[in-house]
């Protein structure tokens, strides 16, 4: 059940990443959230791998402030890649000659 909690508290972290942040254009809708979402049961998990116990504070910090900057790298790290994927997509695309069919 805590997984399921910690999954959803990755999902608002990741919606609200998603509309605080510059690069919104650039990715969907879904992605940000779902980023978020995954990071946090990801992190939670390898926590309790590692011998953390559910029901302590400190599994709970550290994976709710671990999904939180995470989510915000990822989301930076791909609207700038996509920005600048698009923006060269579109130089090689307008030099590249094609011709008018204008009448």
């Amino acid at each position: 059940m805590e997984l399921l909690f910690i999954t959803l508290a990755g999902a608002i972290i990741g919606l609200i990443a998603r509309y605080t942040l510059p690069y919104r254009h650039a990715h969907g809708s879904v992605l940000v959230p779902a980023v978020g979402a995954a990071l946090a049961a990801a992190l939670w998990v390898g926590l309790t791998w590692a011998g953390m116990k559910w029901n302590g504070g400190w599994i709970w910090w550290i994976t709710i402030v671990g999904t939180a900057i995470l989510t915000v790298g990822v989301d930076l790290l791909l609207g700038a890649l996509r920005t600048r994927a698009d923006t060269s997509r579109l130089h090689r695309l307008t030099r590249t000659g094609i011709p008018s069919t204008g009448a």
